[in-house]
């Protein structure tokens, strides 16, 4: 019987990161939009997908009280605690995510410090069909900005599940 989803076979899952500063608005609100995403498209079991910032501002923290809210409006569950990123994750991590040049530029010199691959680190917006470009910080703002995030977040989703559908046949 066919869902409509595409059938999956990878040994083992594809690893996405998500980044942003502090690892407390948009890249976790990121990793959930991505979650459900996955799991609507029976992904879920072939990409595992988490979070974290550039800088150690909030670490072991909650995702910020806003995104929470907006996150919950439109149903998405997310779990959280802030972290920093660890330069080993550059070389474990099939596809990392910077949401911003500021997090693109930071993940590139990290990985040219540590010497890790850099080829598979891209801006979330690569695959936003209305043109690349930052997501925006809201944590300056309010719940409006954040949801203005929410939204680049869904409709970048389809472009971004296609792109991994790709890797994962190519996997």
């Amino acid at each position: 019987m066919s869902t409509g989803t595409a059938e999956f076979s990878t040994s083992s899952p594809l690893r996405v990161l998500m980044v942003c500063t502090g690892n407390i608005c948009r890249s976790p609100m990121a990793e959930a939009v991505l979650r459900a995403a996955l799991l609507e498209r029976g992904m879920d079991a072939v990409v595992e997908v988490d979070s974290a910032g550039t800088h150690r501002y909030h670490v072991g923290e909650d995702a910020d009280r806003r995104a929470h809210a907006v996150l919950a409006e439109a149903g998405y569950p997310l779990r959280h605690r802030a972290r920093q990123v660890d330069p080993a994750w550059l070389s474990e991590r099939d596809l990392i995510l910077a949401m911003d040049a500021g997090h693109l530029r930071d993940l590139q010199a990290l990985a040219r410090r540590h010497g890790a691959p850099s080829g598979h680190i891209r801006e979330f917006r690569d695959f936003d069909p209305e043109g690349p470009g930052d997501v925006p910080d809201p944590y300056y703002d309010s719940v409006v900005e954040f949801r203005q995030v929410r939204h680049i977040l869904e409709r970048t989703m389809p472009a971004l599940l296609d792109h991994l559908a790709e890797l994962a046949d190519h996997a």
